[in-house]
């Protein structure tokens, strides 16, 4: 038996719905003081390297960055915030289309605080750290993946404008907020009722 409109057009919306792929945001992180309620997940999108870019940073803190290549560090670190011009290059490692990619903040002064991980439920704190977009790229940048970290723990001042990155070769996933979910949910309840309705009613006139 062949499956209804309703439920092929079900199945498309909670596929795109519940993994999306993420649009173009701002940059910097919009509401800074707010907590970052989206989390991300992040893979290779191809088989070869990850290359990480400086954009930019505003902590006190001196940090750099790492990566873990379906949890296994890759032991490439730099990108010192302190340290490194606007567009510098970091070759993270090779990575094979697919790899779960997760980057790390790694505090070297004062020390002692995170690190923090782009997977938040890798945090000491259980907070998420990072907020991230597609980038478009410019002059210097290729397009990619802008991933900011907030360095401060518990959340800080939730600026998420610490220490900024574009990552090329990378695939970005979101999971949004609880209240998007739900009211995603009523959305799509309301749209597949009137869906059934249709179907119905094409039904009946057809009989």
């Amino acid at each position: 038996m062949k499956p209804s409109i309703a439920a092929l057009t079900l199945t498309g919306v909670l596929g795109a719905g519940f993994a999306g792929i993420a649009s173009a945001g701002p940059i910097p992180y919009p509401t800074p003081g707010v907590p970052n309620a989206t989390t991300y997940t992040f893979t290779a999108a191809a088989t070869g390297n990850i290359t990480a870019y400086f954009y930019g940073s505003t902590a006190a803190y001196t940090n750099d960055l790492s990566m873990l290549v379906n949890g296994v560090a890759t032991g490439i670190e730099g990108l010192n915030n302190h340290s490194s011009p606007y567009g510098l290059a970091l070759n993270l490692g090779s990575v094979t289309a697919g790899d779960t990619l997760v980057f790390v903040l790694n505090n070297i002064l004062p020390g002692g605080i995170g690190p923090w991980y782009s997977d938040q439920s890798l945090n000491s704190d259980g907070v998420n750290h990072v907020y991230s977009t597609d980038f478009a790229g410019d002059s210097i940048i290729p397009a990619g993946v802008f991933v900011s970290f907030e360095d401060l723990p518990s959340g800080g001042d939730y600026n998420y404008n610490d220490e900024d990155f574009v990552f090329t070769n990378v695939s970005i996933n979101t999971v949004p907020e609880p209240g998007v979910l739900a009211l995603f949910g009523a959305g799509l309840i309301a749209f597949l009722l009137t869906t059934r309705r249709k179907l119905r009613k094409q039904a009946v006139a057809l009989s």
